[in-house]
């Protein structure tokens, strides 16, 4: 098996896209620490407010609440800017609409390198049997944002943006959980990208009684593992 090789380092800015508050924070933040730590720019971009994922919370009170809480989880790991698309949480569809909003948003930010989620129909975190399903949301998202790329290069496919084009996407990220070909070390940034995620506490209150930083730390831990006892976030790159 091929060792994988370590992220490229040439670009400056990077636009992190998400279904929902949290899910960045479910490894990503790890690897976003490393990258502001190092002077990097890095802007998130979320597709929904999360509004329908907080059981017995209405969506008029949750989507404001998970917000509010990613904003405060990307300031902790260096992230001042996030922007929402307002699209509806739990139906996101893959095809032309989201893709447009996507590639406004890609010409706005004006990434070097864009990150997004791992998009399969399913998963299995190492070490777990049997795997997971993967959020519709996220498997609509994923494949928009790598069409998304190229629309927002192309004059004709939106003509309608008033966003100029922007070609200057050099990598596309795509978290892999599994069998990554490059990979970041976040060894130094586990502590960071635990308290991102504490920060998304009513969500996570919600979720289970094991105490917040507890499940943070669980969740950080499994998504940054390693065989050799160091930690990584692995992505599968790909050209932009």
């Amino acid at each position: 098996m091929t060792s994988p090789k370590p992220m490229p380092d040439d670009w400056q800015r990077a636009l992190i896209i998400a279904a929902h508050p949290d899910d960045i924070e479910y490894g990503v933040a790890a690897a976003v620490s490393a990258w502001t730590a190092a002077g990097k720019e890095v802007h998130y971009l979320l597709a929904t407010r999360g509004e329908a994922g907080m059981a017995g919370v209405p969506p008029e009170e949750a989507g404001p609440l998970r917000e509010e809480e990613e904003r405060r989880s990307a300031a902790v790991v260096g992230v001042s800017e996030v922007e929402f698309l307002d699209q509806r949480d739990g139906v996101l569809v893959q095809g032309p609409e989201l893709r447009r909003d996507l590639a406004a948003a890609i010409r706005r930010h004006r990434p070097e390198l864009v990150v997004t989620g791992y998009f399969g129909a399913t998963w299995t975190p190492p070490g777990v049997s049997p795997g997971y399903v993967n959020s519709a949301d996220h498997r609509a998202l994923g494949q928009c944002v790598l069409d998304a790329v190229a629309d927002a290069s192309n004059e004709w496919i939106f003509r309608d943006l008033e966003e100029p084009r922007w070609s200057g996407v050099q990598y596309i990220a795509v978290q892999d959980p599994g069998a990554p070909m490059h990979e970041i070390d976040v060894s130094d940034h586990v502590e960071k990208a635990v308290a991102s995620l504490s920060e998304h506490r009513r969500y996570l209150e919600l979720l289970s009684d094991v105490p917040v930083e507890d499940q943070a730390r669980q969740i950080v831990d499994m998504a940054t593992a390693t065989e050799d006892g160091r930690r990584r976030v692995g992505f599968r790159l790909f050209w932009g």
